[in-house]
Order: structure tokens, then sequence, then C-alpha cells
């Protein structure tokens, strides 16, 4: 395309090169103009055709909204209109000139004085021809009594005397009689034609001013020669004398110039249009020359900005490779290097926050994992109260999933009146009331049972984001586990400080009897008796009390070891009625074993079947329902009984030591039920049946190939 328009270019050029030759050439301008004129014509259909497919193709590039095609037609429209402008100025003021100036060339004046200049020189020739007819005449009259012998040298003085070049004596017949010249070139006579010798022997003298070829223009005059004798012939005399050199020159250009004038003046409109279509030719040409060289321009000045343009985009994407090359060292030049400059330093930036963000994410992510794995509960508030960030644990000790209480107040985190809302409302009492860190314990009865919490919180010091961090643990276990050692420390003490006097006092009483066995009276005999029998009676159960201390305190570590929880059950119901337990069972057949000890296990069933039995006593319809299931990978045991149920004030407390609800019971059954089960890794819950009485869940873990529970 590019070689197209370089060939269409150099075309034009080169025809007005040849239009501006021939014009100054009249013979060359008449012959080829009308070549040049339809060569023109042919060229600027061509080029106005390339220029148009151009623009066509250029309008198609704006439909389809490719980038830069706008501004390359813009630039073009600009070009143009800065060449056209002052085109269509310059081909005005032209045309005016130009027919003012061919007006001017035929002005009255200018035609007067060629015409004066032509009558003059024919003036100043016609003065010498008379000159020289004269001479000739005079000539005539000598030459009429002279003889052919003194002819030659009559004529040669005559020359001499009239300093004319040339004579030449004639016959009748027109042949040469004598011939005499000045000059060395002229041996050989001018011959006139016959009419002309013929013309004057009838005497009519003949002179004229001739161009003779290698001669130049002279002056020729024939006269005819009388003789005194009547029956001589008559002769010719024949003068020629050259014409002045500036004179002939200065006479022939004032006539070639008249003549090319009166030439002119004859086609002076046809030369207006000759020279205003050759002059519109060479506008038009121009003008398209002008246009595809603008086009050419705004393709090359649009080019960097379209590849800057493109690169502009490339990086509004993100995409920092696009540099345009730099080809240039001008302005424009300069701001591509800038944008490279720019793109590379935005790349270094985008790569420098990428691993800064890289840094801030792993930091971030070893940040939750570190809270994720966490068995404290943690939760990021900000300076409104507002939670930002909280841990799994946080929401699993709370009771409720994270993402619910995500951007909550902590002021609102539940519904009014319940349990988790109470917390957020105590949280923020406490941030209220404290500037500093602070420290507490409470009460949370969550979904999972109640809670113990130790609160701790904080404010953010300075230098980072202002805000809180509150962080709470369930101690729950750790109180129980406390409690546990100290409830095992006092059995311990108790049960060695009781038994050891205990005997002792059993066999005094036992001696007193005998002692006095037959020695008393029959009515202080039996009162012996009784009150012998009444110490003897307490201190066994003293003792009883006492063994049950000492097994709390001293309970043996559990052997695990793979056992069948149904087999064990079966074992342990062979040896109640199960009539009057009104007993039922629910055992899921093929339970995998658990991980346990028979021994604790067989000692946990035998509690739970004796407190069933003992809240049935005196029941109407007694039921004890046991049932067995596996639930995420734990098997559930379940003993369910239709009797009272627990009170409720005891039910945070009924694994407790001495928590009990019957006359003599100890309360070390359900404590030591909970001890064994922890040493299980089990868990175990009470629930109270809103059908009536109560039901206890034990989950225990399934024993694995290894040898040890999951």
């Amino acid at each position: 395309m590019r070689r197209l328009i370089a060939a269409a270019l150099v075309m034009g050029i080169a025809l007005l090169g040849l239009l501006f030759y021939a014009s100054g050439d009249s013979a060359v301008f008449s012959d080829s103009l009308p070549t040049l004129f339809v060569v023109g014509g042919v060229l600027g259909v061509a080029m106005l055709l390339l220029l148009g497919w151009r623009l066509w193709w250029l309008q198609k590039r704006i439909r389809r909204g490719v980038f830069g095609a706008k501004l390359t037609l813009k630039l073009l429209a600009m070009f143009g209109v800065v060449a056209l402008l002052p085109g269509l100025v310059v081909y005005g003021a032209s045309v005016f000139f130009l027919n003012r100036s061919i007006e001017t060339w035929f002005d009255v004046r200018v035609d007067n004085a060629l015409a004066s200049g032509v009558n003059l020189g024919h003036a100043a020739l016609d003065d010498l021809l008379r000159e020289l007819d004269k001479k000739a005449q005079r000539m005539a009259l000598t030459l009429s009594d002279e003889g052919m012998g003194s002819i030659i040298t009559s004529l040669s003085t005559l020359r001499e005397q009239s300093a004319v070049q040339e004579l030449t004596l004639f016959d009748e017949r027109g042949g040469v009689i004598a011939h005499v010249s000045g000059e060395s070139g002229t041996l050989l006579p001018v011959l006139p034609e016959r009419s002309v010798l013929w013309q004057a022997r009838q005497q009519q003298p003949y002179s004229r001013i001739e161009e003779v070829p290698e001669r130049g223009l002279i002056m020729h005059v024939i006269v005819p020669v009388y003789t005194s004798a009547l029956t001589s012939d008559t002769r010719v005399l024949q003068l020629v004398q050259p014409v002045p050199a500036s004179l002939a020159r200065d006479a022939q250009a004032v006539q070639l110039a008249y003549q090319e004038y009166q030439q002119i003046a004859v086609s002076r409109l046809g030369l207006k249009r000759l020279y205003g279509v050759a002059l519109t030719l060479t506008l038009m040409l121009a003008l398209l020359m002008t246009l595809v060289i603008a086009y050419l321009l705004s393709e090359r000045l649009g080019a960097p900005l379209r590849s800057l343009a493109r690169g502009t985009r490339a990086v509004a994407k993100g995409d920092f490779s696009q540099m345009p090359m730099v080809k240039s060292r001008d302005e424009l030049g300069v701001l591509i290097q800038s944008f490279n400059r720019m793109t590379r330093q935005l790349s270094e930036a985008r790569e420098q926050v990428a691993q800064t963000h890289q840094q801030t994410e792993q930091a971030k992510a070893f940040l939750e994992r570190v809270l994720a794995n966490l068995s404290s509960g943690v939760v990021v508030l900000d300076e409104a109260l507002q939670v930002r960030t909280i841990n799994s644990a946080a929401a699993q000790i709370l009771g409720v999933d994270a993402s619910v209480l995500d951007a909550r107040p902590l002021a609102g985190l539940g519904l009014p009146g319940e349990v988790l809302n109470e917390f957020g409302m105590r949280m923020v009492a406490r941030f209220g009331e404290h500037a500093g860190e602070w420290q507490e314990q409470i009460d949370y009865a969550g979904p999972g049972g109640s809670q113990t919490l130790l609160v701790r919180g904080t404010r953010l010091p300075p230098g980072v984001e202002r805000g809180y961090v509150l962080v709470f643990d369930d101690v729950t276990k750790l109180i129980d586990a406390e409690r546990n050692a100290a409830w095992s420390e006092v059995a311990r003490r108790l049960a060695h400080e009781i038994k050891n006097p205990l005997t002792p006092i059993q066999l005094s009483a036992e001696r007193i009897a005998r002692k006095l066995d037959g020695r008393l009276e029959v009515a202080d005999a039996e009162f012996l008796s009784r009150a012998t029998q009444t110490i003897v009676n307490q201190v066994a159960a003293m003792k009883s009390m006492v063994d049950a201390f000492a097994g709390y305190a001293r309970m043996p570590r559990a052997k695990l070891e793979a056992l069948d929880l149904n087999a064990l059950v079966h074992e342990v119901l062979a040896l109640y009625d199960a009539r009057a337990l009104g007993l039922q069972l629910q055992l899921d057949a093929g339970l995998p074993r658990v991980a346990g000890d028979s021994t604790l296990l067989r000692q946990v069933i035998h509690n739970l079947l004796q407190n069933a039995q003992d809240a049935l006593a005196g029941h109407a319809s007694p039921k004890v329902e046991i049932s067995t299931h596996l639930n995420n990978q734990a098997v559930c045991l379940t003993v369910t009984d239709n009797g009272a149920g627990f009170p409720e004030h005891l039910m945070t407390r009924l694994f407790e030591p001495y928590a009990t609800t019957k006359a003599k019971g100890t309360g070390l059954g359900l404590a030591i039920v909970k001890k064994i089960v922890e040493e299980h890794q089990g868990k175990i819950q009470i629930e109270n049946l809103k059908s009536g009485g109560a039901a206890i869940r034990i989950a225990l873990p399934v024993f694995t190939a290894a040898g040890e529970h999951t």
C-alpha cells in the first residue's frame, strides 16, 4: 500500500515538473499540453480513488472500534484543512493575477508600441533600400555607354565609390555579363528569378529586402541599363547590399515579437482557459498529493499514539508487559519513554504490592491458623465494639456459627432475652467500666449446657488500629477437675481419719455388751442390747461410707481394650429382675467394639441401674429403657426411666460428691460414673424428660485397629 502511494506521489511530482517545463516553451506547451492534461486527469482520478479507498478503510476501522482510527481521521482532516485553505487562497489569487496579467499583456499601448517598433524598423530598412535604389539608378546611367571591354572595371569602380557589397550585370536573357563583390565568400552572384528580370526590362525597377540562406538579410535592387544604340539589348543591373547586423537583429526581433503577440492576442481566451485548466490540474494534483501525504503523516503520527493507547489499555487491565517501541527522539518519543518508565515502575510496584500482599496473606493465614487452633475463644472488636474477627473456638464456646456474629455489634449478638445477648451486654458494660485490661469469671448457659467462662478484655495498644480484644476460655472442665481433685483429697483424708477409730468403737461396744451380759435386769439388759446394736450398725454404716470415699479417692486408671458394650450390658442385667424394673432393651446389632475397661464400665452400668431402681421405688408401673447406637464414631449408651427425674436446683451439681436426693445416699455414684467415663475419654449427659423421668446418655469412643480409641 505504501509503495502504491509512493509511486502515485512520484508520478504526480513528475507530471507537475513536465507541466511546468512545457509551460515555458510555447511550442512544447501547445503540443504536449493535451497529453499532459489527460495524464494528469487520469492520475488525479487514480489518486482520488486511492484516497477514497483509504478513507473507506479508515471509516470501517472506526466502525469496528479500532483504537486510533478516529485519531488518524482527525489528523487527516486537520492536515487537509491546513493544506486546502492556503491552496484555495493561492489558487484564487493565481487565477485573479493570471487573468489580470494576460489582460495587461494585450493592452492597446503595448500593441501600438509593438506596431510602432515594427514600422520603425520597416522605415529604417526602407530608407536604406531607397538609398540603394538611387545608387542603382546612377550606376545604370553610368553603365549605359560602357562597352564590354571596360564593363568589369567600371563595375569595380562604381562598387568602391558607392560602398556596395556586390554588383552583377545580366544580359537580356538573364546571363551574367559581369560580377564584382567586396567579399571572397560572395564570388557567386545572387540569381534573381526570370519574372524579376522581365519586370526590370519592362522599366519596373525591383527593390526588396530578402533573406538569403547562409547570407542573412540583404537589400536586393534590380534596375534596367539602357544603351544609346537602339539595336542593343537591355541589360539589367543587380545590387546586393547586406542589412546591418544590429539593425537586422532588432528588426527581426521586433517582427517576431509582433507576430507572436498577434498570435497570442488571437488565442487570448483559449490561453486563459489553458492556463486555468493547467492551474486547476496543478492545484488538484497538489491537494491530492498533500492529502495522501497527510494520510501517511497521520498514520505515522498516529502509530506511536495507538501503541501508547494500547499500552494504556493494557496497563488499565493490569498488563504491564505492553511497552511501545521508541523510534523518535522528539517530545512524542520522550512521552513514550516516560510511559515505559511509568509502566516499569507500576510493574515493580505491583510486584512489591503482590509480595507485600502475599506476606500479609501468609501472616494473616498464620494468624488465622493460630486463632483456629487456639482452645481459647478470641473476638477482635473495632472502636465501636463491633465484631471484626472471631475464631472457631469462640463460636464453639458461645454455641453459634462464626458467620452469624461477623460484623455484628457486641451489644446485639443475639435477640433480647437470649443468653448470647446478655453475654454481649455484660461485656460491653465491662469495657465501659475498665479503661485497661480486665478479667472476670462468669457462668454461661449455652446450648451445650452450663459453662464457666474465664473472660479477659483489653484495649489494643497505640500504633495499631484502635479496637478491643476479648479472650475467654471454657474452664468448666478445669474447675471440675480441681473440684474432683479436692473431693478426692477430702475423701482420702476422711477415709484415713474416720476409718481408724471405727473399729475400736465397734469392739468396745461389743465388749461392753459381753461384759454386762447376765448381770443386769431384763429391762436394762434390753436397753444395753439396743444401744450396743445401734453403735454396731452405725459404725458399719460409717465404714461403708468411708469405703465409698476411699474408693472414689483411689479410683484405678482404666485399662482400655476392645469391649463389646452390648455383651457387657447383658452380663450386668443378668443380676437384676427385669420384670420388677420394667426393663426394655433397644440394643443396635453390629455395633463396633469400644475402647473400655470391663470392670469400670460394669460399675458404671450398675450405678446407672441402681439409680433408676431407686428413682422408681414405689412407682406403680416402673419402666427402665436401655438402648445403644452408633453416633459419629462413638457408641452411645442411654438409660431412661419414668421416675420423678432430678431436681432442677441440682442439675448443675449432680456430678459433685455428696450431691444426692437420697436420704441415705453418699452422692458419690454419679461422681464416680463421670470420673470413669472421663477416664475412657467419653462424655456423659443428664436430661429430665418432658414426659417425666430422666435420661442419662454416655458416649464411648470406638476401639481402633491400633488398639487405641478414636
